[in-house]
């Protein structure tokens, strides 16, 4: 079996197990980004970033079509891109309260559930390497957290 042959197998019981396809993907991806677009906290972060959103959402659509159904469409760096960030558990927290909510509304049970496992991987892996860019080394179940002035407390 190829490599490319395995990835399908692997896809397709991901979507028997669970009804996720890619038109559900973009439904959540957009859904989720309208919210963090409105969000007082996470919002202005990604607004300082983002000019042109459609090449982002479409970015994000391709992250979390290999994120949950192992396709392979992304081929960026989301770690490097976040580390520098002015973000810290709080941030990440608020994005994952958002991200379960929208995943529940819009998405079967099992279906979310896949989500929100790989969404809390995620920002779990992400706050370790913002808090590493930073300096921190993070014991296990410490959180990184930014003081007002910019220093971690």
């Amino acid at each position: 079996m190829t490599a490319a042959e395995r990835r399908e197998q692997i896809t397709a019981g991901i979507v028997a197990r669970t009804g996720i396809t890619e038109a559900m993907i973009e439904q959540l991806v957009h859904a989720f980004y309208a919210k963090v677009r409105k969000d007082p906290m996470i919002g202005p972060v990604f607004e300082t970033r983002i000019s042109n959103w459609e090449p982002h959402l479409a970015q994000m659509c391709a992250f979390w079509s290999s994120v949950a159904l192992m396709t392979g469409r992304y081929h960026g760096t989301p770690m490097v891109k976040h580390m520098p960030l002015p973000i810290d558990a709080a941030h990440f927290d608020r994005w994952l309260e958002l991200f379960e909510a929208t995943a529940a509304e819009l998405c079967p049970p099992d279906a979310a559930a896949h989500f929100i496992d790989r969404a809390r991987r995620i920002a779990s892996s992400l706050e370790m390497g913002v808090a590493s860019g930073q300096g921190v080394m993070l014991a296990v179940d410490e959180r990184y957290r930014r003081s007002e002035a910019g220093a971690v407390q």
